[in-house]
């Protein structure tokens, strides 16, 4: 899913808890130390539009969504003149994909806008929530294509098969030249990985309905066009319920992907003059934005501000390292300090 590539969050807005907002690694404002140690690094872009991986990619989105409106309009006068479900079918799956591209460029543009006091992430989720969108009307496809189709595999009717294969062949065209568009992007933002998966599968609907065209042509079984559009439906659902399940762990906050906590508690932990790591978090703001933090006992002589700077440093290194994220909070504690916080923290 890519969500562990990006070392760099947008839009966090530190200063609306009151922290000190810094470009430094340490988060520390000259001749002040902050509570216990309080410290958040990670890099900082604010209103940028490449602060997020979907932003990074936003003009290949915009040709994918020109070039599938030409196919969904090619797809369709060859559906209105053929006759043929499986292309209504795939223009439909098509129209789709502009929708939820087009949606995803919204979120682009939503998330780059810069954190406030009340929204200290900006508008990063944005993104997932459009990913959401994109997944519900997948599925919603699908579901409609079945129920067309599946009372059509008994009967026959009239197709004209040339013209069929004629728009069939133009909007596999389109879905190749949207994938070569897209590929390399779809390895960083869950929005255009959605729209990637939403491409390949029309790509193999159109040679879906290409093979029915076929059939149609040298055997004159015309049931061979709602059976492609049943193939078209089961190619798309799998892919919708997949992109579902990565948002739905975005929005409950799950580790990422690739994360394991045991050994990303491990690893703090082999830091001089750590002794301890608790109440440690993984999550994900939006796809190629990840953050962590952690409460993090250390040793007494590492409680002084030149300490502090060098467990900090260290812990930073350590993500940066093994984890690929900048975007961290820690809080120095001294030990038994425990005690004082809430029964929830481990």
């Amino acid at each position: 899913m890519g969500l562990m590539r990006d070392r760099h969050a947008a839009g966090h807005a530190d200063d609306a808890h009151g922290q000190h907002h810094d470009d430094g690694r340490h988060g520390h404002a000259p001749g002040r130390e902050p509570a216990h140690g309080a410290h958040d690094s990670h890099g900082h872009s604010h209103g940028l539009t490449g602060g997020t991986a979907t932003g990074r990619h936003r003009r290949k989105l915009m040709i994918v969504v020109a070039i599938t409106l030409v196919g969904v309009l090619v797809q369709l006068v060859g559906a209105w003149v053929s006759g043929s479900l499986s292309l209504l079918a795939d223009a439909g799956h098509m129209l789709s994909d502009a929708a939820g591209v087009s949606i995803a460029l919204f979120a682009a543009w939503a998330a780059a806008r810069p954190a406030t006091i009340r929204r200290t992430y900006g508008w990063q989720r944005a993104e997932v929530l459009a990913a959401l969108a994109n997944a519900v009307v997948l599925a919603t496809i699908a579901v409609v294509i079945l129920i067309e189709a599946i009372p059509r595999v008994g009967r026959a009717h009239e197709i004209d098969t040339p013209a069929m294969l004629v728009a069939a062949a133009l909007g596999g065209a389109a879905n190749l030249a949207c994938l070569l568009v897209l590929h390399g992007g779809h390895k960083e933002s869950l929005n255009v990985r959605g729209a990637y998966l939403e491409v390949l599968g029309d790509l193999l609907g159109s040679v879906a309905v290409l093979v029915a065209g076929a059939v149609i042509l040298f055997t004159g079984y015309t049931a061979a066009d709602a059976i492609a559009s049943i193939v078209i439906a089961l190619l798309i659902l799998p892919r919708a319920w997949s992109l579902l399940r990565e948002v739905v762990d975005v929005l409950l906050e799950a580790v990422p992907r690739g994360v394991d906590l045991h050994d990303l508690r491990r690893h703090l932990l082999s830091v001089e003059g750590v002794r301890g790591v608790h109440d440690l978090h993984a999550w994900t703001i939006t796809s190629g934005v990840p953050v962590c933090s952690a409460h993090v006992v250390v040793d007494p002589e590492f409680l002084t501000p030149d300490g502090a700077h060098h467990v900090l440093d260290r812990l930073q290194d350590c993500l940066g390292e093994h984890f690929a994220t900048e975007h961290c909070t820690f809080q120095l504690e001294p030990e038994g300090h425990l005690g004082h916080e809430p029964a929830s923290h481990d």
